[in-house]
């Protein structure tokens, strides 16, 4: 992919379904700006803490790297994923002429003649046609005989003693009747491509005669969970402490579009590490833990092991500061998180989000603001993200808010974006919804 230059002119926002470089500008422009121009550095050139827009939009442009192929999915395994190619109708739709409502198929001005042979029912075998005067029971969905020139609802007509068919109010021409192709004809466009597959989309493209779909697959990642701390079950005791991320990653990256091939816990072993790494096979690998500089944290010497090119090491936002990302090979990214339950959220949404949205095809959640009702303390050089609810008119932070605490954020809609020095009662912050509150999926 050609280098992009993320402070370019920009001519708009890029059509569902343009080249892959105008989908990346777009994300690009909603991830807000960055410096002049975002090049990945190798692991040697890299002496600073990424400024935190400036490491979104490098995930970003990571996502759009050596891009998946796509794939025909049958509809029903097309769910969460997003379109590849345009969707056209292989049909009118409806197909014929149908009725809209359960009643009588009219030909001509009233009262009408009921025409012997019972009533048209939807699937039914092709109707006879109908002559001035005449009138037949009709379901709706049913095929509309030919020469029909009306459909009365069942509560709009009456029948006298001899059988004949009276409208109690005016009959207009066409009337409850679905022209063939009123919503669509054949070869119509009806959806671009890179559109979320969603409940509706599949309805649609089953109506309009599809049996598979073509869709970008999703990106497959591996979670390794570090730290001999760490139990799987049971009361934290002597020194060792639940796993909270092992549990909490998988689904979050899940609505992010993204497929938990395995979740795995590996303890402090560097070379437990280095294997899972160069063996695993998934899109994205992300780690828990270990990417400070520690005597056990060993995510920088096994990087540095497999040659991989460390795009972002470090990040200045408050708490997830260790974070980082790594390219491993073609189309292959690690994510390296804090170990701390919410510094490792910021990265998820640091780097993880950015990158797998690209990757999956999704568009980027748009930017938007909110005051906050009460001043926020800031840090004194990096970016803060503080959990909040949404409220109509403002953001409310919520307390329990440190690097490794989960209460605040279990409670929170969003995380607002904190600029150096903090934010007086008021003022405008960019919010990032959690997958949760903005209709994300856990597929």
């Amino acid at each position: 992919m050609p280098v992009v230059n993320p402070a370019g002119p920009a001519t708009g926002p890029a059509e569902p379904g343009g080249t892959a470089e105008s989908a990346v500008l777009e994300a690009l422009a909603l991830l807000g700006p960055g410096p002049a121009e975002v090049r990945p550095a190798p692991a040697a050139a890299v002496h600073r803490a990424a400024a935190w827009p400036e490491a979104r939009r490098t995930a970003a442009l990571a996502g759009a790297t050596d891009p998946a192929a796509p794939a025909r999915a049958p509809l029903a395994k097309a769910l969460g994923r997003v379109l590849a190619a345009p969707l056209s109708a292989l049909t009118d739709l409806p197909s014929f002429d149908t009725s809209a409502m359960d009643g009588w198929a009219v030909a001509g001005p009233g009262p009408w003649t009921v025409q012997d042979g019972g009533q048209v029912l939807a699937g039914g075998a092709r109707t006879v046609p109908l002559a001035d005067g005449e009138a037949v029971r009709i379901a709706t969905g049913a095929r509309v005989p030919a020469d029909t020139t009306a459909v009365i609802r069942s509560e709009h007509a009456r029948t006298d003693a001899k059988g004949r068919l009276y409208a109690d109010r005016a009959v207009l021409t066409g009337q409850d009747i679905r022209p063939r192709g009123q919503e669509c004809r054949s070869g119509d466009r009806l959806l671009p491509a890179g559109t979320p597959v969603t409940p509706a989309v599949l309805g649609l493209a089953a109506a309009a005669g599809y049996d598979e779909l073509e869709v970008l697959p999703r990106p497959r990642v591996e979670i390794l969970v570090l730290g001999d701390e760490l139990l799987a079950e049971g009361l934290p005791h002597e020194g060792l402490i639940r796993d909270a991320l092992g549990p909490m990653i998988g689904p979050w990256l899940a609505a992010l579009g993204a497929e938990t091939v395995a979740t795995r816990r590996l303890g402090d072993d560097a070379d437990a590490l280095h294997r899972a790494v160069t063996r695993s096979t998934a899109d994205l690998v992300v780690t828990t833990g270990g990417t400070a500089s520690g005597p056990v944290d060993h995510v920088h010497p096994v990087l540095a092991r497999t040659g991989a090119e460390l795009l972002v090491d470090g990040v200045a936002v408050r708490p997830g500061h260790p974070m980082l990302l790594a390219r491993l090979g073609p189309g292959r990214h690690l994510v390296g998180l804090p170990g701390n339950p919410l510094a490792a959220v910021s990265g998820l949404l640091t780097l993880a989000e950015p990158l797998l949205r690209v990757r999956a095809g999704l568009a980027p959640r748009p930017r938007y603001t909110l005051p906050v009702r009460e001043e926020v303390q800031g840090h004194p050089h990096d970016t803060r993200l503080v959990p909040v609810t949404l409220h109509a008119e403002y953001a409310v932070p919520l307390r329990y808010h440190g690097p490794a605490m989960l209460r605040g954020i279990a409670a929170a809609d969003a995380l607002a974006v904190v600029p150096p020095h903090g934010a007086r009662a008021g003022q405008e912050l960019e919010v990032l919804e959690l997958p949760w509150a903005a209709g994300g999926c856990f597929t």
